[in-house]
């Protein structure tokens, strides 16, 4: 099931003395998190809504100010807070996918239909996404590349790959 709501920053402190927000992006870039329309804080009650007022990118971060933060007080005491995003509000290309969506899905073999494992994480040391799988014989690394994956496809619950001699343990 699709989750709603999708983490899309952390608070990592505050911006002027007026209640902006210094947001470290979990998104593809602090320019898509700058230009959200509203942002969710979860609590025990569920989530709360923040309206942004104005948003631009200043070095790596996004700098936000919501209707619902109106001082440098209430800002304070959001330092490390995570932040949320309505799925449909989040931009995204043709055939690009959420990272929640691929994370736990079966990593079979585009020929044979052999299952390697799940996708349990998606690393990123290079630039290039890396599909760490979690199977029979313990963890092993794909490069997120066309030549290794050949499809996507989380509504049929797998990625299909052609590995190469020696990728596996």
């Amino acid at each position: 099931m699709e989750q709603k709501y999708l983490e899309c920053a952390r608070v990592a402190g505050t911006h002027g003395v007026r209640g902006a927000l210094r947001l470290a992006s979990l998104c593809d870039s602090p320019e898509v998190l700058a230009s959200l329309p509203k942002m969710f804080k979860k609590t025990k009650d569920g989530f709360v809504k923040l309206t942004v007022a104005h948003s631009f990118v200043h070095k790596s971060f996004a700098v936000v100010t919501f209707e619902e933060i109106p001082s440098l007080d209430e800002a304070i005491v959001m330092k490390n807070a995570l932040l949320y995003a309505e799925r449909d509000d989040i931009p995204r290309e043709d055939g690009a996918f959420f990272v929640c969506d691929l994370i736990g899905l079966e990593i079979r073999d585009e020929d044979t239909g052999e299952l390697y494992g799940t996708l349990k994480e998606i690393i990123s040391p290079a630039g290039r996404d890396v599909y760490v799988v979690s199977g029979e014989n313990g963890e092993f690394m794909i490069p997120c590349v066309p030549e290794f994956v050949i499809r996507i496809a989380p509504d049929e619950g797998k990625i299909t790959v052609r590995l190469i001699e020696g990728m596996i343990g």
